[in-house]
């Protein structure tokens, strides 16, 4: 039997958003997690769905993160940071405290020792309609993208930390009588290649989330294939399950389903939009609960082992059978099922089963205390 890769298994947060964080440790110990992606939203955003807060960002300092790091080891676990917010677009007051946002994660991300911990920074770059609607629009959007981003990595570079990038487009992200549901930049390859050719730093890559690509209708092996593993930090595991349906048939598997007048749709017996999310025919899931998935992923994995990848794969519960039931045991049972989906793919097998072989602790690093930084000051 070849020797795999020991790949941790963490826990996104945003499923626990009832939870505090002592809570959200004891349970991730609980579940057989390894570490935690520790959401830390705005407590004052204006993004309703999917986000937690677990962590005080305004009162964070040196102490702070020296009792963080203790807390941590104390259960084994390692963690990381995440905010997904529209950087670049979007309500002009919000966006600036968005990036503020983004900053004071960097700053926290520093004093938790940064790359030397492996405690890297999630965020989206959302996506600018105003430009996006103009000819030329997706262009626009990436020389938003530099304009906004290069004094944010250069920050984040100078401090030692690394920025991620997730890839999902955010297709519900703006009403359903809109009719593109390209929300966020990073949502394609192609748009990440160039986005780190226009700012070449090392202190930015992605978390790829092969859920996003499976209803686009591209294969996740071809895109891990063809990207620089180099910039891939994180794997996001959740997936999703194609429909069969009625939908499907009518609007295609290229385009979003477009809102019109529900009378006018009722008359035609056409299927039109239920929420902004019902767009792309696609149910949200968990490997290995409830279902088969429309993934392979046997073929995902042996893919990210050839290119050498040995970082976490963070669950992120967003499964209409965990999650969006509301209800806790089903929250817990969703995590433990796709842990053991994943074990035999990412651990050896021992004389207990497939077991994470524990690498290491997070270190404590004298660090000195840095100011909060805002856009205003680049």
């Amino acid at each position: 039997m070849s020797k795999k890769l020991n790949n941790p298994i963490w826990v996104m947060s945003s499923a626990y958003d009832n939870l505090n964080l002592q809570e959200l440790i004891a349970n991730s110990v609980k579940l057989g997690a390894q570490g935690i992606d520790l959401c830390v939203f705005r407590k004052d955003g204006d993004r309703q769905d999917h986000t937690a807060t677990h962590l005080d960002y305004e009162s964070f300092g040196v102490e702070e993160s020296k009792q963080l790091i203790d807390q941590f080891n104390n259960s084994s676990l390692q963690l990381s940071l995440g905010a997904f917010e529209n950087m670049i677009g979007g309500d002009p007051a919000h966006k600036i405290q968005n990036q503020n946002h983004l900053l004071r994660l960097i700053r926290i991300a520093y004093l938790l020792g940064g790359d030397e911990n492996d405690v890297k920074v999630g965020t989206f770059v959302g996506y600018n309609h105003e430009l996006g609607n103009q000819e030329n629009g997706f262009e626009k959007n990436l020389e938003e993208y530099k304009k906004v981003f290069e004094p944010i990595i250069k920050y984040a570079e100078d401090l030692g930390v690394t920025v991620l990038y997730e890839n999902c487009p955010m297709e519900g992200w703006r009403s359903a009588s809109y009719t593109s549901t390209y929300n966020n930049l990073p949502g394609v390859l192609a748009a990440r290649k160039l986005m780190y050719a226009l700012i070449p730093s090392k202190a930015h890559g992605e978390i790829y989330d092969p859920s996003h690509d499976i209803w686009q209708n591209t294969n996740p092996v071809d895109v891990i294939n063809a990207m620089d593993i180099d910039r891939l930090h994180r794997i996001h595991v959740k997936t999703t399950r194609n429909l069969k349906n009625k939908a499907r048939i009518e609007w295609g598997g290229m385009y979003p389903m477009q809102s019109v007048d529900a009378t006018l749709a009722e008359k035609a017996g056409v299927s039109i939009p239920q929420n902004e999310w019902d767009r792309h025919h696609y149910e949200p899931m968990l490997p290995g609960f409830g279902g088969t998935d429309t993934m392979d992923w046997n073929d995902f994995v042996g893919a990210i082992h050839a290119k050498g990848f040995d970082g976490p794969f963070e669950i992120e519960n967003e499964a209409a059978n965990s999650k969006n039931t509301g209800n806790k045991a089903a929250i817990d049972q969703g995590y433990k099922a796709t842990i053991s989906f994943l074990s035999p793919l990412l651990w050896n097998l021992t004389d207990e089963g497939y077991q994470y072989q524990k690498t290491g602790e997070l270190k404590q690093i004298s660090v000195k205390d840095i100011p909060v930084m805002t856009i205003d000051k680049f």
